[in-house]
């Protein structure tokens, strides 16, 4: 699997990602190198697996984002946009060469509804997440 962080804003060539652990941060030795003061020394991690790209912020000043939304861990879809502070990017994965960048995002889906019109039942050893993914009351603007 192809994976590339494509610059919005007129901001340069696409970023491969080729290793399966990238650590994205100011400092000289991370794998992804931005070189400005809004980006965390070590600001966060991309994983490559099986058809995605696992995000996790690693407590970052000014956040990392996900289609406008501010997230401490994700998965990242094709056609996401990426913020790493102030650094805008659009996902790509897939094979070859990156295509002209569409207008959609990934799409939100909703579970449809079980037999007898009930909801998806929990498993009862299931633990509420210590960490939620997205940070409370932050809701910013699409990026774009």
């Amino acid at each position: 699997m192809r994976a590339q962080l494509v610059p919005l804003d007129g901001g340069g060539d696409p970023i491969d990602i080729n290793k399966d652990l990238t650590l994205v941060g100011r400092k000289e030795d991370c794998d992804l190198r931005l070189d400005h003061k809004s980006v965390s020394k070590m600001h966060c991690v991309l994983v490559k697996t099986d058809g995605l790209l696992l995000l996790r912020d690693l407590g970052s000043t000014n956040g990392t984002r996900v289609n406008g939304q501010r997230v401490r861990r994700a998965a990242l879809l094709p056609n996401d946009q990426l913020a790493i502070a102030r650094f805008k990017f659009r996902v790509y994965l897939g094979p070859g060469e990156v295509p002209a960048a569409p207008d959609d995002r990934t799409q939100q889906l909703e579970e449809p509804p079980r037999a007898g019109g009930s909801p998806a039942a929990v498993h009862p050893s299931s633990q509420p997440n210590p960490l939620p993914d997205v940070y409370p009351g932050e809701v910013d603007e699409p990026i774009g």
